[in-house]
């Protein structure tokens, strides 16, 4: 083997003579990640029985322990639906009614984009890729770390519209140049003027939510049961592990559940602080306070979209840091795949990286997060790329390097050619023993499409690499950022938006906006 390799190295080191391409027709090679398909089968990590008993315990958990629900409306939403609900605040909710609730909420609809062409079918062996998330910081090698801005907003909408591996919009960085109380005209405004992808939205109260949903309604020129017709928007929702649901998640749900919107039901339990320390426990809690918001959705409205989500990792127990990609992360991933599908709901998991810049251990902890949602089966990975400092901070050139681990998922999507051209026979004919492939017809035929073209790994030899001055990969991902930026175009289905928008906008920043509920 180590012949074989110094053989090759020294075939392209050496000087060739170029040789005329064989006349051949010209393929063009094109990237359509925009609906994928998982290729693998969902890997286990229980047995089937000790999945149904995790799922019993959960249960369990409801019934003897219940969670705190601070919200007054939903705490009598379950209590019409015969839970139990004290002067406490705690709801213990019997497993016939989270049985009901599951039989009702739907393992499949339908997610319509601004295009209809980025539109997703949420279910079990669809697959969907979404943005670091939620980030109040953003960073690059240019202008350093700073809190997010408006601008930052935008830019990172940009480059989340110019990939066609992230699927589904998120608010990677948080506007925070922007009261709270108008925050959220910019947040969807920029998204339907931008970019033509399944839309995300904050659950902030019901003021925010219901302005929110005019804004599409108005941009899409939607009426009200066109808009409810199938799914136009999601949020995500995290309940307070261990066991408790504030008021703006439970808020959040109802409004959402109503408007028969997207929730993505998503517990945050990290092993050994807001859970418990085995990776078994840890998704018995996160499965409880899942099935206890996924049933008060159903009780809302029965039918109403809703996904299971899970995200349960590990603590660095020396530090109380929140880790990535570890194998408990992974081990995590693949339980919760497991739970999700037996209740029968499509599910989110997460990617991330404890990192603090894009480097080996923070590419490294994401790429194996992301591997792990794969093999788990999940429907849409959120925090996908560039998410830094669990979830603190959005990278620039991260989100870039990241890519190039979202991409090769996304083809792993594609089905292998493998009729009889395929299998290249003539082309092995053709090349004595001991040759090489490089000019063959076979190859010339295809040299320009077979394999994936990097977005940003640098495959040249040494020598290339030093006469363009060494670059790190980081490095590159600055100069890939920044020329994505400066060639962005809004998408057809962006044109006239802004226009339509802006009387709604002044009115209600005239009116004085909408406060987040506490």
């Amino acid at each position: 083997m180590v012949g074989a390799e110094l053989k090759l190295s020294a075939m392209l080191d050496r000087p060739r003579r170029r040789r005329k391409a064989p006349e051949t027709p010209k393929r063009v090679r094109t990237r359509d990640y925009r609906q994928l398909r998982h290729p693998f089968t969902p890997q286990p990590v229980f047995s089937e029985d000790r999945v149904a008993s995790m799922h019993d315990t959960a249960l369990r958990v409801l019934e003897e322990l219940g969670v705190k629900v601070l919200l007054p409306e939903a705490r009598e939403i379950f209590a019409r639906a015969g839970a139990t609900v004290d002067d406490e605040m705690m709801v213990k909710i019997g497993r016939d009614v989270v049985e009901e609730a599951i039989r009702t909420a739907p393992s499949s609809f339908h997610f319509q984009a601004p295009n209809k062409e980025r539109s997703q079918q949420w279910e079990h062996s669809a697959l969907m890729m979404a943005p670091g998330a939620g980030c109040p910081n953003v960073t690059d090698l240019e202008r350093g770390r700073r809190a997010g801005s408006l601008n930052n907003y935008i830019e990172t909408l940009k480059l989340q519209q110019s990939f066609d591996a992230i699927h589904q919009l998120g608010p990677s960085a948080e506007p925070q140049d922007i009261p709270i109380h108008l925050r959220h005209y910019e947040q969807m405004k920029q998204q339907l003027i931008l970019c033509d992808k399944p839309l995300f939205m904050y659950s902030r109260g019901t003021k925010q939510v219901e302005q929110q949903i005019e804004m599409i309604k108005i941009a899409r020129q939607w009426d009200d049961a066109a808009f409810e017709a199938d799914v136009k928007v999601m949020t995500i929702i995290n309940t307070n592990s261990p066991r408790m649901i504030d008021n703006p998640m439970a808020q959040g749900i109802i409004d959402f559940a109503r408007a028969n919107q997207l929730s993505i039901i998503t517990p945050f339990c990290l092993a050994g602080a807001m859970a418990p320390i085995t990776v078994t426990g840890a998704l018995v809690l996160q499965h409880a306070e899942a099935l206890a918001a996924i049933t008060l959705g159903q009780l809302a409205r029965q039918g109403a979209p809703m996904a299971y989500g899970g995200f349960a990792s590990n603590v660095d127990m020396k530090s109380g840091s929140p880790a990535f990609g570890t194998p408990e992360h992974v081990q995590a991933c693949l339980g919760s795949g497991q739970l999700a599908r037996h209740i029968n709901l499509p599910w989110r998991s997460a990617s991330g990286s404890a990192g603090q810049v894009a480097d080996a251990q923070s590419v490294q902890e994401n790429a194996l997060a992301l591997w792990g949602a794969f093999m788990a089966g999940a429907t849409l990975c959120v925090h996908s790329a560039g998410w830094l400092e669990g979830g603190l901070t959005f990278g620039y050139e991260k989100f870039i390097i990241d890519m190039e681990a979202v991409n090769t998922l996304a083809e792993l999507c594609n089905p292998i050619a493998a009729d009889d051209d395929d299998m290249a026979f003539r082309a092995i004919a053709d090349v004595q023993p001991g040759g090489h492939f490089f000019a063959t017809e076979h190859t010339m035929e295809r040299y320009q499409t077979a394999f994936y073209p990097p977005v940003v790994a640098d495959l040249t030899n040494i020598g290339q690499w030093e006469d363009a001055g060494a670059p790190t990969t980081a490095e590159n991902a600055t100069k890939v950022w920044k020329e994505v930026l400066a060639e962005f175009t809004p998408p057809a289905a962006c044109e006239g938006v802004e226009d339509a928008l802006a009387p709604y906008i002044e009115a209600g920043i005239k009116a004085g906006g909408a406060p987040p509920i506490d």
